[in-house]
């Protein structure tokens, strides 16, 4: 499945990771030209800071989950879906 056409915000965590495990072995086998070789690059990087984006999010949400007051009772606020 080629992602190129999909912008990196649409695609979900698992499916920008396969994407950059592809462009990783495209860029290490050393058999393309300097131009491709720079936009697989530039590709990788807007992947890397959108699947970033995801895991702060994650982590974001996981510290909500967790949180607890000073007597340790969780810290309780609506659910922003």
């Amino acid at each position: 499945m080629s992602t190129q056409a999909i912008p990196e915000s649409d695609l979900s965590f698992e499916e920008s990771t396969r994407r950059l495990t592809d462009i990783v072995a495209q860029l290490e086998s050393g058999d393309l030209p300097l131009e491709q070789s720079l936009a697989l690059f530039e590709e990788g990087v807007r992947l890397a800071r959108a699947a970033q984006a995801r895991l702060d999010n994650a982590e974001k949400r996981v510290d909500e989950l967790l949180a607890v007051d000073q007597q340790g009772k969780p810290i309780l606020k609506p659910f922003e879906g």
